[in-house]
């Protein structure tokens, strides 16, 4: 009987040990996969959002500037084979507890990660489990906590859900045909946008167009830096303007602000040009210098990102209602 108890305790301890170093793993990963990178910190949180139309899930065509592919988007409000009128009322989630707000995704961070440091040292929600019994009990508590956390956040969407962007804009227009200009537009290092007679696009983008592409770009960035709500809206659609608002939050619940300076472009070109119904829209492939950092709020500290310049090549549409001028309606990442 002596040997059979030991041989018991044994594996109980071994267990216990196991689990320890697993939930040191999950406890240290876990902050390091929620936190934002500093290649991600720019508007737009490195990922893909805003629509383009009854293209938005159509594919730009590359260009010289950005030859690859481009992201599907990870957020936007068009919903497939439908233009602006019929956007979903809320942006797409992403993630395992989505990104509807910094202060739902720090509550969950807290919430997993508090339970796991409380299992590491023989607490948590269950505490007093013990062996085996304790593996269970971490799952339950991951159970719980995603259950408790997608209910919160759809509560939190519920709340802040803004309206959809152009709702009067005409999706009964099919687009016109696609615009492939490869040769002739690419700009190079330095120069800006390049201009050339291979324009086939049915929408004519002039020179004036350029300059303001080049002008929001610079603009953006330094809307988004001031934290400048109300200039965001005077630069880009509500749609994308509330998906920057969220990144904002989440910032402020990270207790950091990122800061992105010396915005130059290096070349440029047209990817497509269009008119849909009233609105005009133009995508262009960017490729930009910047020094993006993100810094603690009190300290000033750099937390993320550094002062060294470095380079970003994107994808971004703009679009333009009758009367009004270029507005960002969407950031592609290209691949």
């Amino acid at each position: 009987m002596p040997g059979i108890w030991e041989t018991n305790m044994n594996f109980s301890q071994r267990s216990r040990s196991l689990f320890k170093t697993i939930a040191v793993v999950l406890a240290l990963a876990l902050p390091t996969a929620l936190a934002i990178s500093s290649a991600d910190a720019r508007v737009g949180g490195g990922m893909s959002s805003g629509s383009r139309g009854s293209r938005t899930y159509s594919a730009p065509p590359s260009t010289t500037t950005a030859p690859g592919s481009t992201s599907q988007f990870n957020r936007t409000y068009t919903q497939p084979g439908a233009g602006m009128n019929s956007a979903a009322a809320a942006p797409a989630r992403g993630g395992l507890f989505g990104r509807a707000g910094g202060f739902m995704g720090g509550l969950a961070a807290g919430f997993l990660g508090a339970g796991l440091l409380g299992m590491l040292f023989g607490g948590g929600l269950f505490g007093g489990l013990g062996g085996l019994s304790s593996i269970i009990g971490l799952i339950i508590q991951i159970v719980l906590v995603v259950v408790v956390v997608r209910l919160a956040m759809s509560w939190w969407q519920r709340r802040h859900t803004p309206q959809a962007a152009y709702a009067n804009a005409d999706a009964s227009a099919g687009p016109g045909p696609q615009a492939n200009n490869r040769s002739g537009l690419g700009g190079g290092l330095g120069g800006g946008f390049g201009f050339g007679a291979n324009n086939n696009a049915p929408l004519e983008i002039k020179p004036d167009d350029y300059e303001a592409f080049e002008r929001l770009l610079g603009d953006v960035q330094s809307a988004w830096s001031n934290e400048d709500v109300a200039k965001l809206h005077t630069l880009a659609t509500p749609e994308m303007v509330s998906y920057f608002e969220q990144d904002l939050g989440q910032n402020r619940a990270r207790n950091v602000v990122n800061k992105v300076s010396d915005v130059k472009l290096l070349q440029g070109d047209l990817a497509e040009s269009w008119r849909e119904g009233e609105t005009d829209y133009a995508t262009v492939a960017l490729r930009f210098a910047l020094t993006d950092k993100t810094l603690d709020r009190n300290t000033g500290a750099i937390v993320a990102g550094s002062e060294q310049p470095g380079e970003a090549t994107e994808v971004w549409t703009f679009a333009r209602r009758p009367g009004g001028a270029w507005e960002l309606s969407a950031i592609q990442q290209t691949n």
